[in-house]
């Protein structure tokens, strides 16, 4: 239900994918940008929150990929909810 919603409201696979990529990029960005001001255990604990984010991410595009795969499979109106 919420996949076949974030479906319809444009979200695709590609889109989740790149989130996980940039969230390791973001994540890997502010643990250098914290390192360098504050100390090294906040600058872990911050690295490592955003790192989080990527297998959520990954594991949104993977369903999101499934749907659109069974999507275009079944023929158009068949298993619709109403």
């Amino acid at each position: 239900m919420i996949v076949r919603k974030l479906h319809e409201s444009g979200v695709r696979s590609e889109h989740a994918y790149l989130a996980a990529v940039g969230s390791i990029g973001l994540s890997l960005a502010s643990w250098l940008t914290s390192n360098r001001q504050e100390n090294l255990e906040r600058a872990d604990r911050w690295g490592i929150f955003v790192g989080e984010w990527a297998p959520t991410f990954f594991a949104l595009g993977l369903a999101l990929a499934n749907y659109e795969r069974d999507e275009t499979a079944r023929p158009a109106g068949f298993g619709v909810d109403a």
